[in-house]
């Protein structure tokens, strides 16, 4: 379909859901119970459709709070509820509200459909817990063995929903990479709103036809830039870099943030082989020395593609500098950009070193380490630029107050990645992830390591949870806090099925046709 053919389905599209909004809206009014009330916002929201209903969610979220003692039949499940979507939205939840599962612990019925169902709901909830929420650990473990001892026996829909809640809470994930299913659980109920299917289907197709033509961009600039000829060593991988920086964020206003952090990520994928497939210690102590001093005099004995390399980054870290700070200030954005990948590559000399002297680190010393070689201060740097309005004098202020934040999305990102790749790693005998550095340090099985790694995920999670549902920060920081915690969940998805990087997977092909190519189907 060509350009302007597009832009006339995509306008098109576009009045239609401004239609169906106003359609939609006397929905609100009419569900007066506090339950249904909770159940029309999470339904909406698992469709894509919050940012378009933001103040009748808002005045409805203020009625269910209000109510000081919510109990009413199936109370596990209804609190469960309340409790993630008030947490979610900014609300000060006690955990307490949960613990009416303790009460009937014994009643349970794993073929009941509603306990299975309230059962899914207190999962889903427990992942929102911040440090020393004992109660929402309790909560995990109950819920996650009850389902975990159910799944077989249930139908084929609900079966499915605990199946996906157990492999990938929705806080954990990226949203927008689940609502066609979402739509099509929805298609499936007895009593699904006919309008309210009709809007969340055109809203999806009409954010998408964006992403698809951020994505023809990216695959015209990539195609251009002929960087691929020059290191044919390296990894092409322009789609499945497009759909992690889509994971960031999808609102079609951030057209500029996907399109510089896929090209982001198609660099760190070149740069992160060159130091693991190509260069030898010395030459790659010299790429190092260019790139943190950020001059191509230390590179001029290197080989030819790692010269074509530095040039290529070079200009494209011109490009979005530019694309940031325009003609007046790139200049001062650029100092940012150019710190942010001599420290990442100075963490892949440090694991090259390793490699070279066949040294395994402790996994404290490895993550001291790996948290920037993951690449996320270098994407989050990036972002922060993209996410919202700033003064480039407080840049360096904002990003170290929120050190911690993209501390643990990072760790989040980098044990995703050990967690699928370790085996591949071990096998191949290549630098020590966090699972064999654990391994070998406390002399345990591959599966113990993975678990230990499994706990430090969560304990990232928690931590980055204060920074989720706190209500307290400004416009653009909100919306940087957004992107940098996408981060973390696109790291998930990623990672979910294996190294979505590597060999071609028919995990992440598949995601990117359901994502980004293939819209769904309108009556």
């Amino acid at each position: 379909m060509g350009e302007r053919n597009l832009t006339f389905v995509e306008e098109g599209n576009k009045e239609q859901v401004e239609r169906l909004v106003k359609d939609v809206k006397p929905i609100f009014a009419e569900v007066d119970d506090s339950l249904a009330k909770l159940e029309l916002i999470d339904i909406m929201t698992k469709m894509g459709l919050s940012n378009l209903f933001e103040d009748e969610m808002k005045e409805a979220l203020e009625t269910v709070a209000s109510i000081d003692n919510f109990t009413m039949e199936g109370h596990v499940y209804a609190s469960a509820l309340r409790f993630r979507l008030l947490r979610q939205h900014g609300y000060v939840v006690s955990q307490d509200e949960l613990s009416s599962f303790k009460e009937g612990s014994n009643t349970f019925d794993r073929s009941n459909r509603k306990d299975i169902e309230a059962m899914i709901q207190l999962l889903e909830a427990s992942h929102l817990a911040l440090e020393g929420e004992n109660i929402l650990d309790e909560a995990k473990a109950f819920s996650t063995g009850i389902l975990r001892g159910s799944v077989s026996g249930l139908d084929g829909r609900l079966s499915e929903r605990a199946v996906h809640a157990l492999e990938l809470p929705m806080h954990w994930g990226v949203q927008w990479f689940d609502i066609k299913r979402q739509i099509d659980l929805y298609e499936q109920r007895e009593d699904k709103r006919s309008n309210l299917l009709e809007l969340a289907k055109l809203n999806f197709n009409t954010v998408q036809a964006t992403h698809q033509k951020d994505l023809r961009d990216i695959i015209r600039w990539w195609r251009d830039l002929g960087l691929i000829q020059h290191v044919d060593f390296t990894r092409d991988r322009p789609v499945e870099s497009f759909l992690y920086a889509l994971g960031f964020s999808q609102e079609p206003r951030f057209s500029s943030l996907r399109k510089s952090l896929t090209k982001l990520v198609i660099f760190i994928l070149v740069i992160d082989d060159v130091y693991d497939l190509y260069g030898s210690l010395e030459e790659l102590e010299c790429f190092t020395d260019a790139i943190t001093r950020w001059d191509s005099e230390p590179i001029q004995q290197l080989p030819e593609c790692m010269k074509v390399c530095f040039r290529a980054l070079r200009d494209v870290t011109y490009e979005i500098a530019h694309d940031i700070g325009k003609e007046e200030d790139w200049h001062r954005v650029l100092p940012h950009l150019t710190k942010a990948w001599g420290d990442f590559c100075k963490a892949l000399l440090t694991e090259a070193k390793w490699d070279h002297a066949g040294y395994t680190p402790s996994l404290e010393e490895y993550l001291s380490n790996a948290w920037t070689s993951s690449s996320g201060p270098l994407l989050l740097s990036h972002a922060y630029f993209f996410a919202g309005q700033t003064k480039l004098e407080d840049v360096a202020d904002l990003l170290e107050r929120n050190k911690d934040l993209i501390y643990n999305v990072s760790m989040i990102i980098r044990l995703c990645n050990d967690l699928r790749t370790s085996k591949a790693e071990i096998d191949r005998g290549d630098a020590p992830s966090s699972v064999v550095c654990y391994m070998r340090e406390a002399k345990v099985s591959e599966d113990i390591a993975q678990e230990h790694v499994k706990g430090l995920i969560n304990r990232a999670w928690k931590s980055l949870n204060v920074h989720c549902f706190g209500n307290d920060v400004t416009p653009f920081l909100r919306s940087y806090i957004d992107v940098t915690v996408n981060a973390a969940r696109a790291a998930h998805m990623l990672y979910q099925n294996g190294d979505g990087f590597g060999a071609h997977d028919g995990g992440t092909g598949q995601q990117i046709l359901s994502t980004v190519i293939e819209p769904l189907a309108l009556d």
